[in-house]
């Protein structure tokens, strides 16, 4: 499903497995928990990225799980379940008191994007891999804290049209011209990771103070850490 492992100052969270990573209760479970053991053993200088296996960096939501309730109402009521659930896993990123960085492997679609675009940086494939955000096709809301993700992320009203109002599957070099991720540069899974990798070691040799990261990062985007109930004070020393 998924797993944590510690490289030095680098933690690599990976979404395992060669299916679409779709975020079930029990993925989404795991995910939190082990965002939550990166946070506990976090130390000055420390890194989060997360990758995945396969073609997928996540498909999104599990939609068949939902469907699976038997009825309208019980696959409303699943797919409120896994919003909800799924809204502390943001939280937990925004909160991690280290640098974040995905690297997308493949296609990230709609809460698989959401979850990319939680990290500080997201870097893509030049190869394969497309960012989709399905809602408008299959005719679902977007919940408020995605909307507000996206208003806070996506520096221009024509970037989120294209991403939002389209249903365009957007690639990496237009994903980067569009400002959704920082870098389309990687023909193969391996040099997407490297990079980020690399990233990673010249950020854990600043040796930041992980919660004052943490605050800044939070007080850049005090609507949406709103919503996820996310404050941005602390007491620290340099």
């Amino acid at each position: 499903m998924c797993t944590l492992e510690k490289r030095g100052d680098l933690f690599l969270l990976t979404l395992t497995g060669d299916d679409e990573h779709r975020f079930h209760p029990d993925t989404i479970s795991s995910v939190l928990s082990l965002l939550e053991q990166a946070k506990s053993q976090s130390t000055r200088g420390s890194v989060l990225i997360t990758t995945a296996h396969g073609k997928f960096f996540s498909n999104g939501f599990d939609l068949a799980w939902a469907q699976a309730a038997g009825s309208q109402t019980g696959a409303v009521n699943r797919m409120h379940q896994m919003v909800e659930s799924f809204k502390p896993v943001i939280a937990a990123l925004f909160d991690l008191p280290m640098p974040t960085i995905a690297a997308l492997n493949g296609h990230a679609a709609a809460s698989g994007l959401m979850f990319a675009l939680s990290h500080d940086y997201v870097f893509m494939r030049n190869d394969r891999g497309v960012l989709y955000m399905s809602e408008v096709d299959l005719g679902l809301p977007l919940p408020d804290y995605f909307a507000a993700m996206f208003a806070a992320k996506i520096g221009t009203s024509i970037a989120r049209r294209e991403l939002l109002l389209s249903g365009k599957k957007i690639k990496g070099e237009e994903a980067v011209a569009l400002g959704i991720v920082d870098s389309a540069a990687h023909d193969s899974v391996e040099g997407v990771v490297d990079a980020t990798v690399s990233l990673g070691q010249s950020l854990a040799a600043k040796k930041w103070n992980g919660e004052v990261y943490a605050s800044i990062r939070k007080s850049l985007y005090p609507g949406l850490c709103a919503m996820l109930s996310l404050t941005a004070k602390i007491a620290a020393s340099p």
